[in-house]
C-alpha cells in the first residue's frame, strides 16, 4: 500500500475513532483480508473495514471519506460472484445493527435492513403464508442488502418478482450523506427541495430516453429477459417521477449510487403444495422445445441442466439409477409444480402433463408430491456448482458464468455457447439455468497460476459477450451482477448511447465517483483480469473450498472473530506466504508473523469446532477440522498431560466435581457479584489462563444415583445407558426448580416407560474422546474411544441391546468412531421414537425454549426435537438465528466472550418463557447463563409432562 493512502486510512481511523469504536475500526493484516474476501475470484485488501451500527455513523464515514477522497465498498453478506464487493480502500461492513424488520399489512409488505438473511424474511413472512420474491440460491445466507443491490432473483421469481418488480419502498443514504425515506412524506418533500437537481437530471434523463423510440425499445427488450448488466435503465422508461426513477435505479446498483438502509418489499404468496418431476429429454433442442412449451403452464420453476450437469452428480449418495443410463447429448428439466390446495396442484399437473404431449422424452415424465422425493430432486439441481468445485485442481477457482438469451432462441443459444467453451478447452464446464426465463449458468474450474490461463480466460469471455450480448442480444449478466468480471462489456452489451445514459447517472448520484469505483463502469479494458485470488494449496481438509460464505451465518463466532470461510482464506494466505520463503520481503515478513500471532485467538481459540459449517458448505467442508489440525501440532507438548487425564478419568471427574463443590460454596458466601468479580481478576491475572466462573455454573452431580440399576426382569426391553462424562460431572443448576440430574431424569423415564437398565462397567472411567479431539489431542481420544467401545460392546452383548447417551453431541461423536453393531441411540431421537409411544403425556401448560444442538442439526434431528417439545408443552419458541451456542464443551469457560457472542439476543427472545430444554449439559450452563432462564435436558420435559402408559 502506497504510504500516502497509508496516511490516509490513518488519519480516517483517527477521526472516526471519537464516536465509532476501536473493536469496530479494523485495519490488521489479518481481519481487513479476512472481512475483505467474497465469494468472486477477485482479491483486495482493504485499508481499513468500518462497521457503522446506524446510519448516523454510516452518514459520518461518507462524510469523513468524502472529505479524504477515499473510495467506499458496502458489504453486505460476501456471496456476491462477479467481484462487487471487494475493495483496495474503506469498506463498510454491515453488523449486527442492520438486522431490524417489520412486517407490514398482515404479511403482504415487509420492511427489512440490509443485514438481514433472507430465509429471515421468509421465515418471519412464513405465518402469513407469504414470502419475498427473489429467490436467489444462496437464500440461506446472502442479505437483503445484497438481494437488493444486485436486484437477484433466482429460481422461482423470475423477472415478476424480483427486487426491481416488488419494491413498495426503500430508505437510502447517498454520496453526500442526505437520507431519502420514499415511505415517508415528509422525507420525501424535503428531499424534493434537497436535492431538486439530481430529480430534475433524472426526469430530464427519462424524458430523453422515452423520446428516443430505438433506445426505449431496446430497453423493454431487454427486460423482458433477466438482466443485471448495467443501471436499471427500465426505470427510465417505466416511470416519469424522480423519485420513482430514483427508487428503482438503486435496485441492481450495487453500491455504486447509494446505501440502502431499509427496503419494503410487497410480498408474494408462498404456495404450500408442491409437486416435482424430472423429465429427461434425448437432446439440448427437444429439451428447450419443452422449456418453450412449459412457458405458457402454470409451472413454478422449470430447471434445465444438461448431460455434463448429471453426470457430474450422478455417483452422489442417493441419486436416481437413471442418471447413471442417460445416452450422451441428453438433458433434463426439473419442472416445479405448486398450487394453494391439493385440487389445485392436481389440476396444474394435468395440465403440464397436456403441454408436454408429443414432446419426445426417455422416460414418462412423473410427478411426485413425496417430500423426500421433492428433496431430492432440488438436491440434484443444487448440487451442480459444488459438484464441480469438489473435483477441481487444487489451485484453481470455480466460474459460474450467468447469461440469459431470448427463450425463443434459447436451444440455438445453448449449442453456440457450448460450442465456444469446447473451442477454448474448457471441457469440463457444466450447463444449467433457469430456463423460463432462458436464463443460463456455465460453471467450469480456471486457474490463473500457470502461463497462457489468463489468455485463455480473455478470449472465451471475448467471444462469449460477443454471442450473448450481440449476436443473440441477450444479458451478459443475467441474476449476478455486473461486478467487476463484466464491467468492460457492460458498453460491448448495451452500445454506445445506452452506456453514455449510464454515465450520465452515475455521474448525478456520485459526482467525485467514491461509491464502489470500478463497479458496473469502467474504462478499464482488463478490469476483469485483474487482482485475481490466488488459491495456494493449504491442506486437504480445506483446499476444496470455494470461498462462497454459505457457512457463515451459522457460525458461532460470526460476530466475534473469523467465520469458517475467513479462517481458510487466512490459512492460504499464510501457506502462500510461507511458500516463498527467503523471496519474502520484510513487509510480507511482517504481515506473516503478525497473522500468525492473531490467528491463534481468531482462527483457533474462538473456533468451537461445532461442524455446523460442514452442513452448509457446498462441498461438504468441516473447517472444525483443520482447527483440530493445528491444536494438535501446536499442543503437542501437552500429549502427555492428556495421556495422564485419560488413564484416570474417573479421577479427573472426581476432582471436577470437587472443584464445583468448592466454588458452590465459595457462592454462597460471597454471592454472585463478588464471586463474578474475583472470578474474573484471578483469571486476568493468570492472563486468561484460569477458567471463567458464571452463576449458571451447575452443582456437582450425585454420581451414587448409577448404583440404583434396576432389577433384571427377563420380560422387559433392555437399554445400555451410558451417562456421558458431562453429565457425571454437571448437575442441576442452582437455584433451579428441576433439583435433579439428566441421570437421576433419565433413570426415571427408563423406568416410567418400563425398560431394564444395563450400566458399563467401569462407567466412571468411560470418555468417548471427543474431549481430547476437540483440543487436538488425537491418540489419546483414539484410546478412549477404544476403551469405550470395548465396554458397551460387552454392556450390549456385540450390540445385542441398544446404547442410549444422555448427550447427543457424544451420541454423534460415538457413531463416527465405535463399532458398527453399536446401536447409538441419541436422547431426542430415543425419546421421540421410543419413550413417546410408552408414555402417556400431557402437554404442560407452558410456554418453553428449545435449543437444538449442532449435533442434532448435523444428525437431523430438528425436526423431530420440536415434534417432541410440542408434545410435552403448551408452546415451543425455537429462538431464530441462535445456532451453536459457542460453548463447546469448555470454551464457555475458557472463552466465554465467544459463548455470549454466539447467544446475543437469545434473552430477548425466551423472556417469555418458563424455561429452556435442549439435550447437552455444557451447552444448557451457557444458555441458561444468557437466556436469562434456567435450560435443562429435553429429559426433563418429557418426565415433567408423562406417566406410565396404562397397561
Amino acid at each position: 500500500m502506497p504510504e500516502s493512502n497509508a496516511v490516509a486510512f490513518r488519519e480516517l481511523k483517527a477521526a472516526l475513532a471519537g464516536t465509532i469504536p476501536a473493536e469496530r475500526l479494523i485495519d490488521d493484516p489479518l481481519r481487513t483480508l479476512a472481512y475483505g474476501t467474497d465469494a468472486s475470484f477477485y482479491r483486495l485488501i482493504p485499508g481499513l473495514v468500518v462497521r457503522p451500527e446506524g446510519e448516523r455513523e454510516l452518514q459520518l464515514t461518507l462524510a469523513e471519506c468524502r472529505a479524504r477522497g477515499l473510495p467506499v465498498t458496502f458489504r453486505a453478506a460476501g456471496t456476491s460472484l462477479s467481484g462487487q464487493a471487494v475493495t483496495d480502500s474503506v469498506l463498510i461492513q454491515l453488523g449486527r445493527g442492520w438486522r431490524g424488520h417489520e412486517i407490514l399489512d398482515e404479511g403482504r409488505a415487509i420492511r427489512l435492513q440490509p443485514g438481514v438473511i433472507g430465509a429471515r424474511a421468509n421465515q418471519l413472512l412464513g405465518p402469513f403464508g407469504r414470502k419475498i420474491g427473489p429467490d436467489p440460491a444462496s437464500i440461506a445466507s446472502c442479505m437483503i442488502g445484497g438481494i437488493a443491490a444486485n436486484n437477484a432473483s433466482g429460481m422461482c421469481c423470475g423477472t415478476a418478482q424480483n427486487s426491481y418488480r416488488t419494491v413498495r419502498d426503500i430508505r437510502v443514504v447517498l454520496a453526500d450523506g442526505a437520507l431519502l425515506d420514499t415511505a415517508d412524506a415528509d422525507s420525501v418533500a424535503a428531499f424534493r427541495r434537497s436535492h431538486a437537481d439530481l430529480l430534475a437530471g433524472l426526469e430530464r434523463l427519462s424524458e430523453t430516453t422515452r423520446g428516443n423510440a430505438a433506445l426505449a425499445e431496446k430497453i423493454r427488450h431487454k427486460y423482458r429477459l433477466k438482466n443485471t448488466t448495467g443501471y436499471a435503465l427500465n426505470s427510465l422508461v417505466d416511470f416519469t417521477d424522480g423519485i420513482e426513477i430514483l427508487k428503482h435505479l438503486m435496485i441492481g446498483s450495487e453500491g455504486t449510487l447509494g446505501f440502502i438502509s431499509a427496503i419494503t418489499y410487497d410480498t408474494v404468496v408462498d404456495e404450500p403444495h408442491k409437486a416435482a418431476a424430472l423429465a429427461f429429454f434425448p437432446d439440448m433442442a427437444t429439451t428447450c422445445r419443452a422449456t418453450i412449451a412449459l412457458k405458457r403452464s402454470p409451472v413454478s420453476a422449470v430447471e434445465l441442466m444438461d448431460r455434463a450437469a448429471l453426470r457430474s452428480v450422478e455417483g452422489e449418495a442417493g441419486m436416481p439409477e437413471v442418471l447413471r443410463t442417460l445416452p450422451d447429448g441428453a438433458a433434463a428439466l426439473l419442472i416445479d409444480v405448486r398450487g394453494h390446495d391439493d385440487a389445485d396442484l392436481a389440476a396444474r399437473m394435468d395440465e403440464v402433463q397436456g403441454t408436454l404431449e408429443g414432446i419426445r422424452t426417455l422416460e414418462p415424465v412423473t410427478f411426485t408430491r413425496d417430500a423426500d422425493r421433492y428433496a431430492l430432486y432440488w438436491k440434484i439441481r443444487k448440487g451442480l456448482f459444488p459438484a464441480v468445485g469438489a473435483v477441481r485442481d487444487t489451485g484453481t477457482t470455480v466460474i459460474i458464468e450467468d447469461v440469459a438469451f431470448p427463450i425463443e432462441r434459447l436451444d440455438e443459444g445453448v449449442l453456440a455457447l457450448t460450442d465456444i467453451f469446447h473451442r477454448h478447452g474448457y471441457q469440463e464446464a457444466i450447463l444449467f439455468g433457469h430456463a423460463l426465463e432462458g436464463n443460463l449458468h456455465f460453471v467450469f474450474p480456471q486457474g490463473f497460476e500457470k502461463p497462457g490461463e489468463v489468455e485463455r480466460y480473455q478470449a472465451l469471455m471475448d467471444e462469449v459477450a460477443q454471442l450473448v450480448g450481440v449476436e443473440y442480444g441477450g444479458s451478459l449478466k443475467a441474476e449476478h451482477g455486473t461486478g467487476r468480471n463484466m464491467a468492460p462489456y457492460v458498453e460491448l452489451e448495451w452500445g454506445p448511447d445506452a452506456y453514455a445514459l449510464m454515465w450520465e447517472i452515475k455521474a448525478l448520484f456520485d459526482p467525485e465517483n467514491l461509491l464502489n469505483p470500478e463497479v458496473i463502469l469502467s474504462r478499464n479494458p482488463t478490469l476483469h483480469l485483474e487482482n485475481l485470488k490466488p488459491l495456494p494449496a493449504t491442506d486437504p481438509i480445506v483446499d476444496k473450498c470455494i470461498e462462497c460464505g454459505f457457512c457463515e451465518h451459522v457460525c458461532p463466532s460470526k460476530d466475534l472473530t473469523l467465520t469458517p470461510r475467513q479462517r481458510i482464506v487466512i490459512a492460504r494466505e499464510m501457506s502462500r506466504l510461507e511458500a516463498l520463503g527467503d523471496r519474502l520481503t520484510d513487509e510480507e515478513s511482517a504481515r506473516l508473523a503478525a497473522m500468525r500471532q492473531d490467528y491463534r485467538y481468531a482462527g483457533d481459540e474462538t473456533c468451537a469446532a461445532d461442524g455446523l459449517c460442514a452442513t452448509q458448505c457446498p462441498v461438504g467442508i468441516n473447517t472444525g477440522d483443520l482447527v483440530r489440525e493445528l491444536r494438535r501440532e501446536r499442543l503437542a507438548e501437552r500429549a502427555g498431560l492428556a495421556r495422564r487425564v485419560g488413564r484416570h478419568f474417573s479421577g479427573a471427574t472426581r476432582v471436577a466435581r470437587g472443584a464445583l463443590n468448592v466454588a458452590g460454596a465459595a457462592n454462597r458466601v460471597l454471592g454472585d457479584d463478588l464471586m463474578g468479580k474475583a472470578s474474573a481478576g484471578a483469571r486476568r491475572l493468570s492472563g486468561d489462563r484460569l477458567p471463567q466462573w458464571t452463576p449458571a455454573l451447575p452443582q456437582a452431580a450425585p454420581i451414587r444415583v448409577l448404583k440404583r440399576g434396576a432389577a433384571a426382569d427377563a420380560g422387559r426391553d433392555k437399554v445400555v445407558y451410558l451417562p456421558s462424562c458431562a453429565t457425571r460431572v454437571f448437575g442441576a443448576t442452582r437455584r433451579d426448580a428441576e433439583s435433579r440430574s439428566v441421570m437421576e431424569i433419565t433413570l426415571s423415564l427408563l423406568e416410567k416407560a418400563g425398560f431394564e437398565v444395563i450400566l458399563p462397567e467401569m462407567i466412571g472411567h468411560l470418555c468417548c474422546g471427543m474431549a481430547f479431539q476437540s483440543k487436538g489431542q488425537f491418540d489419546e481420544a483414539t484410546h478412549k474411544a477404544r476403551e469405550l467401545n470395548r465396554e458397551l460392546l460387552l454392556a450390549s452383548q456385540n450390540g445385542r441391546y441398544p446404547v442410549l447417551c444422555d448427550t447427543s453431541p457424544c451420541t454423534l461423536q460415538m457413531r463416527e468412531t465405535l463399532d458398527e453393531r453399536l446401536e447409538m441411540l441419541e436422547p431426542v431421537a430415543f425419546a421421540h421414537d421410543h419413550l413417546l409411544p410408552r408414555l402417556a403425556v400431557t402437554p404442560v401448560d407452558e410456554r418453553v425454549a428449545v435449543h437444538v444442538t449442532c449435533s442434532s442439526t448435523r444428525m437431523g434431528l430438528a425436526d423431530k426435537f420440536v415434534g417432541l417439545a410440542r408434545a410435552c408443552a403448551r408452546e415451543v419458541v425455537v429462538p431464530a438465528e441462535i445456532t451453536c451456542c459457542g460453548f463447546a464443551g469448555d470454551k464457555g469457560f475458557s472463552t466465554p466472550e465467544l459463548n455470549a457472542s454466539a447467544l446475543a439476543g437469545l434473552a430477548e427472545q425466551v423472556a417469555e418463557c418458563s424455561a429452556g430444554y435442549s439435550n447437552s449439559r455444557t451447552c444448557e450452563i451457557g444458555l441458561s447463563q444468557h437466556g436469562g432462564i434456567p435450560y435443562r435436558s429435553i429429559l426433563s420435559l418429557l418426565d415433567r409432562a408423562s406417566r406410565p402408559a396404562s397397561p
